[in-house]
This record gives structure tokens, C-alpha cells and sequence, in this order.
């Protein structure tokens, strides 16, 4: 499903003491999402071969901040969580590779810098950070290293990629057991995208706050950096609102518990995700997919509670669950700009996602005042044109947010609006059909898109079709990786790109499968809109990308994320035998 205007789809190196230097390759850096810049600090020996040390741990490391770190609570709440990690996670990796010779100096501490402490997580965040690990000098008794960012909110990730960094030394004899890091090296790190995200669909399935709290946490750990937390549908409307309180009474599911999303619900979530560096976007979606809006308010809904495909007729709903806000109707108006503006209230994002997908003509032509309107010359298309004017610029204006609709407000194949009541100004469109047509059709229209992943051109594991939408077949992680955002587009088009999300839609999920759904599919995009999914060469990384993908997997699963396997075990322990060609 996709919105309108913007689219998304944020050391002084000294001398190595000789008996130190082994002539041996550069460790590998398995780090998830890659890193745009990896560099290896000089190396003093005159050694041709490359060498390298590890850096241990010592048990009393240290994170130093070098501001008042009590003047930003979600960084000092990130550094309190990493440094725990830091010290206790003790991974070792599927297949160890040589244990480097260890440096006497352990590492103990690390220099911490933010150049701007106030920056706010928002759209465009900066998300930039360096971090270098130092070469061990001579005599030294202990050793420093440095972390720097634009932002708090790229000090959080660098965090990330010192805790992938870190490993157990395994086996016996020296260093056993020890946590290390590579010594020397230096990464300079940014995203590619600035929107990179999850959609989390809470209505048709509940997800518990605990849920939702570790899928957050879960996409910390990819450097993914927005929850869309689709928190309205056909089938329920979770979220308790203090204007609107029957809404959820009456909407959301009773059973086995009351399946609601509390304001002190939200508020622990968005404080959770603001440690992560991770936004919270909140979706309500109308005029469609508003038959659960009936329980409360049965008199602004049209075809509430009828069967989706009646017998010689059209379909009143894209799927079981109809009904659809009602735009002749007056009340319409006040129950939705209660709802938005407690929902504006809040969630702090500048962004509102509100819907605007799968209109059905059939639904509106329910209702008589629809079909009279019609009769005298209406259109459908002038009934959702009134329902967008009508609460467009309340949430652009009076609430001051940006408006991010699915594509179909303006794509839509049977109903649609002009282009001039979206004013691209305060407007996002996020596609989610047709690949990459559609979103050279947004971008070509100065529209600005983020995207739901797919794939551009042939497609990667099954016959036919041109990218596909939600319904289409299970997407492996190798056709989420494989996915090109900006393919086709000219730059100017590709300027207009924010970003992506995957998407897990809940008519066959719920809670207890929640982590297998979304992992590590979703790291495989995670990646490709961190730092894209080519090498150097411009050749595509699969081969690299399984490797890594494999370990980060394990390591995720040890971090208390039931990713799913991309591999049998067999694979990883044998590098090179699973895959196609050889």
C-alpha cells in the first residue's frame, strides 16, 4: 500500500612492537548491515603481508562520554544497555576464524563524542558515525577508543557495530574466553536511505506491548529506524483513544483479553524506541478498511459487517472485513479529526500515516445518500477528493504533521484524487504495487515515496508478474536483498526516494510467530537500505551477503530474536558447498 508526495520506500597511530606483528589477513568484519567504509590503520612493519592484532576487553571497560551524558536519557539508556552487552553477549561465531595473536594492552575504554545533542529523531536524522580502534602503541598499559557522531541518534549505531565487533575468544589455551575486538580499524558509516522501516500490522492480528517492544529492539540491531505501526483496519481498532474511547471498546478484539493499545501503552513503547534511535509512525487508515469503526459509530459506516462477496455482485471490501467512513455524512468529520488529534497527541513523529488504500465503490454505493449523490452526477472519485480535503489539512495544518498516504489515493485504478489536493509540500506517498512502475510514476510527478520492498524487472523466485503487492508469493530474503528501490529512476527521480519498509501484513500472523516472519528477511532489506546490495565492483553480493547473513542470523537468535535459518547448519560449517555454481 502506498502514500502520496514524498516518497520514503539517517588516534595517533604509533608503532606495533615487532614480536607483536603476525603476517596474517585482515579479519573478516561481520557486521550486519554492511558498513559503507571499512579501513585498516596503517601498519608500521615493513612486512609486505598484512597483519593484525585483536584487542581485548578488559572487565573494567568503560563507555566515556565526552558531554553531560545526563542531558540526553535515551543516549544514556543506549550506552547503559550496549556497554551490558559489550562485556556479557560473549558470541562466539558459527565457523571462528584464527584467533589473532591478542594484545597485551587491553581496550578500556571508549571516547564517545556527539557534535549536536540536541538534534531530534526525525525525518533525515543524521545518522553518520566513526568509529576507529586503535593500534596498540609500545608499553602502552591500556588502550582508548573513539566513537563520533553527528547525533545521538548516530552514536546508537556506531554502539551497533562495536557489539558486532565484539566476540568470545573460543577453545582453550591463551586469550580463552576473552572478548575482543580488531585492532586498527576504522569505520566511516552513514545509510543510504534515510527511511528504513517496518510495518507492523497490529489491527487484524494483536501483537502484545512485549511484541511490539522486541520487534523494535530487533531493528535497532539492523539499523532499521522506522516502526509504521498500523494500529487501525476492517477487522479492529486497538488503539484506546481518550476522545474516542468506543472505538476501541466496541472495535478492538475482547478475546482471550482485551486486545487494546493503552496511552500509557504508546508512551512505554515510544520511549522504548527512542533509545533505539527508532521513530514510531502510527497509521489510521480511511475511508477504507473502517469496519471496525462501526461497533462505535454504526451511522458514518457504509456495508458494515456484510459478506465481502455477496452472491452477483461486485466485492464490497479488497478482503473479509468491509465497511468504509461514510464522506456525506457530517459526524464522518468529528469522530475522525478526534481521533487524529489524539493520535497527533500522542505520537511526537512529524509524520501521520493516514491510509487511503482500496477505496470500494461498491461499500459507498451501500448507502442511499452515496447513491443519490451518485444519480445526480457524482463521482466516487469526488467523494474520496471530499474526504481527503476534509481531513487533509486538519492533520497538515492545524496539527502540523506530514501526511503520508498509500498510493492509491492518487494511482488508484477505479478511485483516485487529483494531484492538487496533495500538495507535495506536506505530503508522503509510499507505493506498494507494480515494483518499480509505480514509483517512477510518483517521482516522476514530484511526488516524494517510500516503498514497501519488491522486486524491479524479472522476478527473482517465481514465474511472472511484475513485481506483485502483499498478496503475492512468500518473498525470500535473497528477492528482498535483490531489490533495487531506485531502479529506473533518473536522479532527479531518485532524489525524491526517502526510503523503504517491509511490511508484514497479519492475516496469517500474530504474536507467536511474529520473529520467524519478520527475521532475517527484514534484515535483508535492512541492509540493501543501509549500504546498498552490490560490492565495489557493482556486482551483486550474494554469496558475501549469505555468509554474514547466516552468522548474523545465529547471532540474532542468541540475542532473544526467533529469526528463522536461511541454511541448514551443514552450510555454514562448510563454506562454499551450498551454493549454486561453484
Amino acid at each position: 500500500m502506498t502514500t502520496s508526495s514524498l516518497i520514503l520506500l539517517l588516534v595517533i597511530i604509533a608503532i606495533i612492537t615487532p614480536s607483536l606483528i603476525h603476517s596474517t589477513p585482515h579479519p573478516p568484519i561481520n557486521v550486519w548491515p554492511k558498513p559503507t567504509s571499512i579501513s585498516w590503520l596503517p601498519n608500521p612493519n615493513p612486512n609486505p603481508n598484512s597483519s593484525y592484532l585483536s584487542l581485548s576487553l578488559s572487565p573494567s571497560f568503560r563507555i566515556f562520554p565526552l558531554f553531560p551524558i545526563h542531558l540526553h536519557p535515551p543516549l544514556r539508556r543506549a550506552l547503559y544497555r550496549y556497554h551490558r552487552l559489550l562485556l556479557r553477549e560473549r558470541h562466539v561465531p558459527l565457523l571462528p576464524p584464527p584467533t589473532p595473536p591478542i594484545s597485551p594492552a587491553p581496550l578500556s575504554l571508549l571516547l564517545l563524542s556527539v557534535s549536536s545533542l540536541s538534534a531530534p529523531l526525525h525525518p533525515g536524522a543524521n545518522e553518520s558515525y566513526l568509529l576507529s580502534l586503535p593500534i596498540p602503541t609500545h608499553g602502552a598499559a591500556n588502550l582508548s577508543a573513539n566513537l563520533s557522531a553527528a547525533t545521538p541518534w548516530g552514536a546508537i549505531r556506531g554502539l551497533e557495530t562495536l557489539s558486532q565487533l565484539a566476540t568470545a575468544v573460543p577453545g582453550s589455551g591463551a586469550g580463552d574466553g576473552a572478548v575482543v575486538v580488531p585492532a586498527g580499524v576504522e569505520i566511516r558509516d552513514a545509510p543510504l536511505h534515510p527511511h528504513r522501516g517496518v510495518v507492523l500490522d497490529a489491527a487484524r492480528s494483536y501483537y502484545p506491548v512485549c511484541d511490539v517492544m522486541r520487534t523494535v529492539r530487533a531493528m535497532a540491531h539492523n539499523k532499521l529506524n522506522v516502526l509504521h505501526w498500523h494500529l487501525s483496519d476492517a477487522q479492529a481498532f486497538p488503539l484506546s483513544l481518550p476522545s474516542e474511547p468506543n472505538l476501541a471498546r466496541r472495535g478492538a478484539y475482547p478475546t482471550p483479553f482485551p486486545a487494546t493499545y493503552s496511552p500509557r501503552d504508546v508512551r512505554r513503547v515510544l520511549r522504548f524506541a527512542l533509545s533505539f534511535a527508532v521513530r514510531v509512525v502510527p497509521e489510521i487508515d480511511a475511508p477504507g478498511h473502517t469496519g471496525s469503526w462501526a461497533g462505535a459509530y454504526p451511522d458514518i459506516v457504509t456495508c458494515a459487517n456484510k459478506f465481502w462477496l455477496p452472491p452477483g455482485g461486485p466485492p464490497l471490501a479488497a478482503e473479509p472485513g468491509t465497511g468504509q467512513l461514510n464522506p456525506l455524512n457530517p459526524e464522518t468529520y468529528r469522530v475522525v479529526r478526534n481521533v487524529f488529534r489524539d493520535v497527533a497527541a500522542l505520537f511526537p513523529d512529524p509524520y501521520i500515516h493516514a491510509g487511503a488504500d482500496e477505496v470500494n465503490a461498491a461499500c459507498w454505493d451501500d448507502d442511499p445518500a452515496v447513491r443519490r449523490f451518485i444519480a445526480a452526477g457524482g463521482t466516487h472519485d469526488q467523494l474520496l477528493e471530499i474526504f481527503v480535503n476534509a481531513t487533509r489539512p486538519f492533520i497538515a495544518d492545524t496539527l502540523n504533521r506530514t501526511v503520508v498516504y498509500w498510493e492509491d489515493v492518487l494511482l488508484g485504478p477505479n478511485i483516485k484524487v487529483g494531484a492538487a489536493a496533495l500538495p507535495p509540500e506536506t505530503t508522503v506517498l509510499q507505493t506498494w504495487n507494480n515494483g518499480p512502475t509505480n514509483t517512477k510514476r510518483l517521482t516522476a510527478a514530484g511526488r516524494y515515496d517510500w516503498q514497501d520492498s519488491d522486486e524491479p524487472g524479472h522476478p527473482f523466485n517465481y514465474a511472472g508478474g511484475n513485481g506483485g503487492s502483499w498478496c503475492a508469493p512468500f518473498k525470500t530474503w535473497q528477492r528482498i536483498y535483490d531489490y533495487d528501490i531506485l531502479h529506473g529512476l533518473t536522479d532527479e527521480e531518485a532524489g525524491r526516494v526517502l526510503g523503504g519498509e517491509v511490511a508484514l501484513w497479519s492475516e496469517q500472523a500474530d504474536g507467536t510467530v511474529l520473529d520467524g516472519r519478520l527475521w532475517p528477511r527484514a534484515a535483508a532489506m535492512a541492509e540493501a537500505l543501509w549500504s546498498g546490495n552490490r560490492d565495489e565492483t557493482g556486482k551483486k553480493r550474494y554469496a558475501e551477503a549469505t555468509d554474514r547473513l547466516n552468522e548474523w542470523r545465529h547471532r540474532m537468535v542468541q540475542r532473544g530474536i526467533r529469526a528463522e535459518p536461511i541454511q541448514p547448519l551443514w552450510c555454514v560449517l562448510h563454506p562454499g558447498m551450498c551454493n549454486l555454481v561453484q
